[in-house]
């Protein structure tokens, strides 16, 4: 053989094994279905709950102009310019909308489920920024609107509840201090927290700070590049946790998302508690984007185990870069990122080219292998849409206004989107069925107590292994501007409870968490899961 042909082979020998070490993760290819559910919500949803009535409340902005819904005429406000709404409530069973009345200006605002089981929201812009508002879920409910409940305006803050049900209430722009909803009593101040105002840069990178209850009653809060751990009760930082690497903003408006990984209980304990953060935009790209120069956005996520004493990122890459995403924990323990686009950050017409493809992030996956990339939607999702997980599986999608004001202009840059569509992952496959428990007992709305057991009777049609049962919990997060407050999911301590009691029926015996610090008081979703493949929900009530 030629001298010529040797070397041909040296030099791709040599390129394959460069490729190799340098080559990028692979990416597997799964599914996903999409479904459109309604051509017209009437609003651009930029804000979404789901409530413990099968409704879903969603609303944007009283002044986006005139909506594509009208308010029944015994609830027209005679000082609006005009009678459309701004909030609408959504019935999943129906598959329909009610128009429901706003007076105060919600722009960027945010709230949480209570535990009573109805929402409170609370801040906004301009002369709603001190507002809360409330609703309770029923045919003829509306909000019930309630000046100067908060201390603060709150615009761009963060809500989360607490051990003893009430919220916290973090931030908003140029507000570095945190406050309670409901006020213990008339008297009650806010509290400092210098650690928000640490972390603004001149592009704030700041707002909506991610926000998760840990298991020792404290909260891990991270804005712009790092995080801490803080006392609330005592107004103290107890750690302070590395910045993550390349020192990129993830925080609003940089925006990429984040969520808290299941919680898994064993003997009354929790394992290790870990969250992750993905996507954003690097440095400079708002002030870059004001300019006209949309820069792509990150592709790498950062996990942190919070519950080491030495905690260290791990940076991973995805499959796309992804800005304005949202992060949304499935009823399996999977993770689901959607929505979003590539390049820019958020703000009024400042993102581009939209990514479609949601991704499948499986957290106990072995390094390198977590991502899954889906079946694309064919509506852009940019700023201000939103993404909620129903009781049954499927992932509700929403919204998207990137402009000022309503532009329904067809030929505008991702005109206003007023399209609901449903994401229904791999689970709720036809071939799946075979597959899915069914929660016989308990029924809807059952009491569960703090460390008590709770027998769950479920049927599955084919044979089932033990081990491969699973009991999760789910509290469903208030989303809005691709973060989901309040957001946590726990994997019940079960043992080796799973046996059959008559043909493809068992039962399982799950642990209710130990204390509030594990999991608030409210509403939450039970799912049995077998093999990764998660029944329809049962709504519990845990206190």
């Amino acid at each position: 053989m030629a001298l010529s042909t040797y070397l041909l082979y040296d030099h791709v020998f040599l390129f394959l094994f460069i490729f190799h070490l340098h080559a990028p993760p692979c990416f597997a290819a799964a599914g996903g279905t999409w479904k459109l559910l309604l051509e017209n919500t009437g609003i651009s949803p930029m804000h979404m709950q789901l409530l413990p009535t099968d409704r879903v409340m969603m609303y944007d902005r009283p002044d986006f102009g005139t909506s594509k819904i009208l308010l029944p005429k015994d609830k027209c406000d005679p000082n609006l310019k005009d009678c459309s709404a701004h909030s609408v409530e959504y019935d999943v069973a129906t598959n329909s909308i009610r128009p429901l009345m706003l007076h105060t200006d919600t722009w960027c605002s945010s709230g949480a489920l209570m535990p009573q089981g109805h929402l409170i929201q609370t801040g906004g812009f301009g002369k709603g920024a001190k507002y809360v508002r409330s609703y309770k879920s029923c045919d003829t409910c509306d909000w019930e609107e309630i000046p100067n409940g908060l201390i603060e305006d709150r615009w761009y803050a963060t809500n989360h509840i607490l051990p003893d049900g009430h919220q916290i209430i973090i931030g908003g722009r140029g507000k570095f201090n945190y406050e309670f909803y409901p006020k213990k009593s008339p008297a009650e101040k806010t509290y400092e927290m210098p650690f928000l105002a640490e972390t603004k840069d001149p592009n704030e990178n700041n707002l909506y700070p991610f926000t998760f209850l840990n298991p020792d009653g404290n909260l891990l809060i991270f804005a712009n590049n790092h995080g801490i751990l803080y006392d609330y009760l005592k107004e103290k930082v107890i750690k302070t946790y590395p910045t993550m690497p390349g020192g990129h903003p993830r925080n609003y408006p940089s925006t990429g998302s984040a969520t808290l990984l299941p919680l898994k209980m064993k003997g009354g304990y929790v394992g290790d508690v870990d969250v992750v953060i993905c996507g954003g935009a690097p440095k400079a790209s708002y002030y870059n984007a004001l300019k006209g120069k949309f820069d792509e956005g990150l592709d790498t996520c950062g996990r942190i185990k919070v519950s080491d004493p030495d905690p260290k990122w791990v940076m991973e890459t995805m499959p796309m870069a992804r800005v304005m995403g949202d992060m949304i924990n499935l009823p399996n323990g999977h993770v689901l990122m959607i929505n979003g686009a590539k390049n820019g950050v958020a703000g009024w017409d400042m993102g581009r080219n939209p990514v479609l493809h949601p991704v499948i992030y499986r957290p106990d996956n072995k390094f390198g292998t977590r991502f899954e990339v889906q079946n694309p939607s064919t509506i852009p999702r940019m700023y201000h849409s939103t993404a909620i997980v129903l009781k049954d599986g499927r992932v509700l999608v929403a919204g998207s206004n990137p402009h000022e004001k309503y532009v329904y202009n067809k030929n505008a840059l991702h005109p206003t989107e007023l399209r609901l569509e449903s994401f229904s992952p791999s689970y709720l496959d036809h071939n799946a069925e075979v597959l899915r428990p069914e929660i016989m007992l308990p029924k809807n709305n059952f009491a569960m107590h703090y460390g008590k057991p709770m027998v769950i009777q479920f049927d599955v049609p084919s044979p089932v292994d033990p081990k491969m049962i699973s009991v999760t919990m789910l509290a469903p997060p208030f989303n809005t501007h691709s973060f989901s407050m309040h957001q946590r999911l726990l994997v019940l301590d079960t043992g080796d409870s799973t046996k059959a009691v008559g043909k493809n029926s068992y039962t399982v015996d799950a642990m209710a968490p130990p204390s509030g610090n594990v999991a608030p008081p409210g509403n939450y979703l039970v799912h049995v899961v077998h093999k990764e493949i998660p029944s329809q929900g049962i709504w519990v009530k845990i206190q």
